[in-house]
């Protein structure tokens, strides 16, 4: 039980150094000129998928929540 926490923090670690590795690797191999409408697109696309991730999340909380018998009024 006590070797549990070691695993996990190690695992950790090796994965979140991994990951900012070949992230920081990713942004310095880029070019240096930058597309501004590719940016901007792509900023409006996750913007629309976090907007429409809020909505679904907080419909499905609202029904299951009515489900339950709960006061959901104001």
């Amino acid at each position: 039980m006590d070797w549990v926490p070691i695993v996990f923090v190690t695992f950790k670690v090796a994965a979140l150094g991994a990951a900012m590795f070949f992230a920081i690797k990713w942004h310095y191999d880029q070019e240096k000129k930058v597309d501004k409408r590719a940016i901007l697109g792509t900023v409006g696309k996750m913007a629309a998928v976090f907007l429409l991730a809020v909505l679904g999340v907080g419909t499905i909380a609202f029904v299951l929540g009515s489900m339950l018998g709960l006061d959901l009024g104001f």
